[in-house]
């Protein structure tokens, strides 16, 4: 079975080898009545006094006029909680939502693991679009995403570490958004700073370290834009590249859902901050490489590239029926540990695993953190003799 299925193209540029607690601030009848609201969410939401502070009475901006706004949605569409609560664009906007019509047509597709190739140039000109999309993660799910390039995750950026990533975002989402690579040293207050509709933000960073890094929306509160899509993975290969593999990545993100409508589950804030997910996956659909495994040979040295997205949960990443010749704890290939079972991928961190096929079967790939494990992070690695 080909590991190298069709999924959608991303927007960038041929040679860069990238193939409600929050509801709880609907219309408040008087300022203090949001403000002590407000206070509940104080710890969970980041930067939420900066907001506060901007607040007016009932029908000024950023006041109770705000949740007015996104009150008068049209019905039968899902809301998904917003972000009037951004801190850097203190914006008044109405609630995101994402279309439901001709849900039952969103086609299923197999998020494609393969770690892209390098670019022969070292500079790469990455250009993502933010925007709402309805994503089928099953036969019978269709979920309101967030997204960067209309998938969850994004498209995988591949890179060496040295190499300059020229980064443009352009939001073509109702509401704010922002890119945050963990692979950048970059001052965030400048480079990720969230934009509003039809905007666009440009900068620039070379990686300094090899390894498997998160990127994701930075826009407050992150919690719900990463828990609603807004994440993928940055692969930064060392300078002397390592032995040859069959490269894969895995994105584990944790998914926190309310009821459908009209075919479509939204995401739910209040679920995320309870830390009770109804799915966790690896690439964004539940159990996809159960169904559809991944395929190596026999004597094939395969290497995961591990991000963990979150936004919460830690991934207790394992290999059942093999152990991991070699883990990398920092850049590879530096910091490398061997004979390993198990090892955990903290929320927003990233690891390299390898592990040399030298035993034909079927070899299920887990969070061995089973209660996550039994919500969809689990596949198949099918070595083939």
């Amino acid at each position: 079975m080909d590991d190298t299925n069709d999924r959608p193209g991303a927007s960038v540029r041929p040679d860069t080898g990238i193939t409600p607690a929050a509801s709880a601030f609907d219309a408040p009848s008087t300022r203090r009545a949001f403000l002590q609201r407000a206070s509940v969410l104080s710890l969970a939401i980041p930067g939420i006094g900066a907001a506060l502070a901007s607040c007016g009475p009932a029908g000024k901006s950023g006041g109770a006029g705000t949740a007015a706004a996104g009150a008068s949605q049209a019905p039968g569409v899902p809301r998904n909680p917003d972000s009037r609560l951004d801190t850097a664009l203190h914006a008044g906007a109405a609630g995101a939502t994402t279309p439901t019509s001709g849900a039952a047509s969103v086609a299923y597709h197999r998020f494609d693991p393969a770690l892209p190739p390098l670019s022969s140039e070292r500079t790469l000109r990455v250009h993502f679009t933010s925007r709402a999309a309805p994503i089928r993660i099953s036969d019978d799910t269709v979920v309101a995403a967030w997204t960067f390039e209309g998938d969850t995750p994004g498209p995988i950026v591949h890179c060496r570490a040295g190499d300059t990533v020229e980064f443009t975002l352009t939001n073509d989402a109702d509401m704010p958004h922002s890119m945050d690579f963990h692979a950048a040293q970059i001052n965030p207050k400048v480079a990720f700073r969230s934009v509003a509709k039809g905007q666009s933000v440009t900068y620039t960073f070379k990686p300094r370290y090899a390894g498997a890094f998160l990127y994701h929306c930075g826009t407050a509160p992150v919690l719900m834009h990463i828990g609603t899509g807004m994440y993928g993975a940055i692969i930064v290969s060392p300078a002397e590249p390592l032995p040859p593999a069959r490269e894969f990545v895995l994105v584990e993100g944790e998914m926190y859902l309310g009821p459908a409508v009209n075919g479509v589950r939204p995401f739910d804030y209040t679920k995320m901050l309870s830390t009770l997910p109804d799915f966790v996956a690896f690439n964004g659909r539940p159990d996809q490489y159960a169904r559809d495994p991944i395929h190596v040979k026999v004597g094939d040295r395969v290497r995961f590239w591990m991000v963990n997205a979150g936004p919460t949960h830690p991934c207790a990443f394992h290999v059942v029926g093999e152990q991991f010749d070699t883990v990398y704890l920092g850049a590879p290939p530096g910091n490398a540990i061997h004979g390993v079972q198990t090892f955990e991928v903290a929320a927003g961190g990233g690891m390299c695993f390898e592990l040399v096929c030298d035993v034909p079967g079927e070899f299920p790939f887990v969070n061995h953190a089973f209660g996550h494990g039994q919500k969809g992070a689990i596949g198949y690695l099918v070595v083939d003799a």
